[in-house]
């Protein structure tokens, strides 16, 4: 079970690292896909707030402690901080095209090691979680 509950807290400390990015990348971009781009990454940023919410419940519900702290995110993170200047929107969904890729990959990785475990409603959550970074995913690339 620490071992689940080990790529749970690593999944939590990237996405809370995501969430800043995309929040950053919703105040940054520019381009002719501003309007588009700008309301997209805030339905982004939104949804990866409620996922860091759901996967810190998980850990607590495996009586696991979910990090909690910035500094823990930048420790173990994966997923690297966007700088905070102008990024043209294509940079941008090459960028969050990247890190949901990672995202995607991280809960299958999830979800094969709750089902190991049994633990069915982690696996439940990856699964629904893996649906959405796969639509998104195509989305963006469609956006190319």
């Amino acid at each position: 079970m620490s071992e689940l509950i080990g790529k749970l807290n690593q999944l939590l400390a990237d996405l809370s690292i995501l969430y800043r990015k995309l929040q950053n990348y919703h105040w940054n971009i520019q381009g002719k896909e501003f309007f588009v781009l700008h309301s997209k990454l805030e339905e982004y940023y939104d949804g990866v707030n409620e996922e860091i919410d759901q996967i810190a419940e998980q850990i607590l519900m495996l009586d696991g402690q979910p990090l909690g702290r910035m500094k823990d995110y930048l420790d173990i993170g994966k997923i690297k901080e966007a700088s905070n200047e102008r990024i043209h929107a294509a940079d941008v969904v090459n960028s969050v095209l990247e890190d949901f890729g990672y995202c995607k990959e991280a809960l299958k990785a999830i979800k094969e090691k709750a089902d190991e475990e049994n633990v069915y409603e982690v696996s439940s959550m990856a699964d629904s979680m893996i649906a959405e970074y796969s639509k998104a995913i195509w989305m963006l690339k469609q956006s190319r």
